[in-house]
C-alpha cells in the first residue's frame, strides 16, 4: 500500500522520521513517499492546494496523510476522508476541502477510536500519535469504520474569488513556490476566448504584456506571465525570484486587464 505523507515539517526536525517509523513499526511493507515537507509553517491554504492539484498523479487506493496543524492538541477532530479514489488522513482545518469542489466524499470518520492511536499521545504531536498509526492500520487493510464514527461534515476553505469589471479581472497571490514563481488564483477558465497577446498583468506596480508559453520566453531576470502546470496564472521572472523581484508575498493583488 501506497502512503503518503504532505507537512510543513521541513527536513532540519526529526520529526517526518519519526513518522515514517511509527508507520514501518506497524506495516513494514507500506511505501511512503514524502509529497512535500516544505509548506510554509501553519499554511494550511498552501497545503490544500499542494493536495488539489498532486494527489491525482497516485494510484488509487493511496493514503494521504497531511499534517499542517496550527490546531493540534485543541478540540479541532482528526479525520479520515474517503474519497472516491484514495484516503485523507489529517486534521479538519480545511486541508482537505479543495479537494471536494466538484463532489463530495463517500465518507467521512471523526477519529476517535483510541484504540489505534499511539499510547501516550502528545497534545503536540498528532502526526506521530494519530495520523501516521492510523494510515498504516489502514493499509494493512482495518476498516474505516473501525476508527470511529461517521460525520457529515469537514470544514471548508474556500477559493478566493475573482472579481471581474467590465475587460478586467483582479485576483491575488494565493501561493510561492521554492522558486519564487507567483501563483494567483486566476484560473485559466476565467479568461474565457482572450487573446494571450492582449492580456496584460499587472502586480508590484509591474506590467506584464501577453502570456508567454513558458519561462525562457523573457530574457534572463525579466518577469513573465504564463499559465502554469495547475492551470493558474503565474508571474514569474526567468532564472530569478519573482517574490523577491517585486517584493511582494501571499495575498498581493494582480489586475488582469484585456487591451
Amino acid at each position: 500500500m501506497l502512503i503518503t505523507l504532505t507537512t510543513d515539517f521541513g527536513l532540519k526536525d526529526p520529526f517526518v522520521g519519526i513518522m515514517k517509523g511509527v508507520i514501518a513499526h506497524i506495516d513494514p511493507r507500506a511505501t511512503v513517499v514524502d509529497l512535500t515537507h516544505g509548506i510554509p509553517p501553519q499554511d494550511v491554504f498552501g497545503a490544500a492546494m499542494i493536495l488539489r492539484h498532486a494527489v491525482g498523479y497516485f494510484p488509487r487506493g493511496t493514503i494521504h496523510v497531511a499534517v499542517v496543524d496550527p490546531g493540534v492538541g485543541s478540540a479541532r477532530r482528526p479525520l479520515l476522508i474517503e474519497g472516491h479514489e484514495a484516503y485523507f488522513i489529517g486534521p479538519d482545518n480545511g486541508i482537505f476541502s479543495l479537494l471536494w469542489e466538484e463532489r463530495q466524499p463517500k465518507r467521512i470518520i471523526s477519529l476517535s477510536n483510541a484504540t489505534y492511536y499511539r499510547n501516550p499521545i502528545s497534545a503536540t504531536f498528532h502526526g506521530r500519535d494519530i495520523f501516521a498509526p492510523i494510515a498504516a492500520y489502514l493499509s494493512l487493510g482495518v476498516g474505516p469504520d473501525a476508527f470511529g464514527e461517521s460525520v457529515n461534515d469537514f470544514v471548508q476553505i474556500e477559493w478566493p474569488k475573482v472579481v471581474r469589471s467590465g475587460r478586467s479581472v483582479t485576483g491575488e497571490v494565493v501561493y510561492i513556490d521554492g522558486f519564487g514563481n507567483l501563483f494567483s488564483n486566476i484560473r485559466e477558465r476565467d479568461l474565457p476566448g482572450v487573446d494571450r497577446e492582449e492580456i496584460a498583468t499587472v502586480i508590484g506596480g509591474v506590467m506584464i504584456h501577453g502570456l508567454a508559453p513558458n519561462y525562457a520566453a523573457a530574457e534572463m531576470g525579466q518577469p513573465v506571465a504564463v499559465i502554469n502546470s495547475w492551470g493558474l496564472l503565474e508571474v514569474a521572472a526567468n532564472k530569478e525570484s519573482a517574490a523577491r523581484l517585486f517584493h511582494v508575498g501571499i495575498g498581493e493583488k494582480v489586475y488582469i486587464s484585456v487591451t
